[in-house]
């Protein structure tokens, strides 16, 4: 469309392009001008500028008004098109879940691989049948999974931290209960900080960093506890419990889940600290992603029907 020798292209005025598009087509002034948004005398303007840029008068008089030069002819075949496309550089794609095709990476434990996968998969087969989810551990090394785009969301709590420029979608409400086996010798017993010092417990470690709020809180009460076991797995640590005398305190849903299989108690901490509110982590890479969003809305959808089935038990 441009002579490339003529015509710096790092300092042509894009905005003279919709005026010389009017006026190639309306081959009127005052007529371009109004479909252009502008006054007569801007359009005229224009058109001299447009003049000097392309080195042609580019409309002259003829018989009947204003005609089109020969290069202004050229101009006019080449420049619609070239605008529609520079249209499409700038207009968000049209997003179908039903024909969408890509795999999606969480960083999830089983607690939300168990709860919430099962009914976001039920949903997402009718809605979106192309997408793949990949649920991944956690780690050391999650925030620079996020950073760098390999992982796209991670199951979080609304105490977290979050990584610079992340998001969250709030999911659902959630509770820490004290969890043994229905015999264990202490099930009947109302329980208080100090006798978490008296029992072994198996201890959940999913980002395997050796940080525990319990512990610290404990601690502040002059409490030290045995762990027995350390594991990143929610369900090995009921099935631990259910064989032990140890305990464990977990998501109060997650552990009703499972309490007859294992033949479990659940019991209220002896802390007043018991939320667990669940949220879910997007990397900034993902945030203006529309199937992103739309993911993270299913999410949330599936969570607050688990969560709320949990609650009405």
């Amino acid at each position: 469309m441009l002579d490339m020798h003529q015509v710096n292209l790092n300092g042509l005025d894009l905005n003279l392009l919709p005026p010389l598009e009017a006026l190639l087509r309306r081959k009127n002034v005052t007529l371009a001008a109004a479909d252009a948004g502008m006054s007569q005398p801007a359009m005229s303007r224009a058109l001299g500028r447009l003049r000097s840029i392309f080195d042609d008068p580019l409309l002259v008089r003829g018989a009947k008004g204003l005609a089109l030069t020969p290069k202004a002819l050229d101009l006019a075949v080449a420049l619609r098109p070239a605008l529609e496309r520079v249209k499409e550089v700038f207009h968000a794609p049209n997003f179908d879940p039903k024909t969408a095709q890509r795999t999606i990476r969480f960083a999830s434990s089983d607690v939300h691989n168990t709860l919430i996968f099962p009914t976001l998969l039920r949903n997402l087969a009718r809605e979106a049948p192309g997408l793949d989810l990949s649920c991944e551990p956690y780690g050391p090394d999650l925030l620079a999974r996020m950073a760098s785009g390999n992982l796209d969301f991670a199951f979080a709590l609304d105490t977290s931290p979050l990584p610079t420029g992340a998001q969250s979608v709030y999911l659902a409400q959630d509770e820490l209960a004290l969890v043994m086996r229905r015999d264990h010798p202490l099930a009947r017993h109302d329980w208080a900080l100090s006798d978490y010092g008296k029992v072994p417990h198996i201890l959940i470690n999913i980002l395997n960093d050796g940080v525990n709020d319990l512990d610290a809180l404990l601690a502040l009460h002059g409490v030290q506890r045995r762990t027995l076991w350390s594991t990143p797995h929610f369900l090995a640590a009921l099935a631990a419990v259910s064989a032990t005398d140890a305990v464990t305190t977990l998501s109060r849903a997650f552990a009703a889940r499972f309490a007859d299989q294992f033949d479990l108690i659940l019991h209220r901490p002896p802390f007043e600290s018991r939320s667990l509110g669940i949220v879910m982590v997007m990397s900034h890479m993902r945030a203006h992603d529309p199937l992103m969003a739309w993911v993270a809305e299913q999410v949330k959808r599936a969570a607050t029907e688990v969560y709320a089935a949990a609650d009405g038990k």
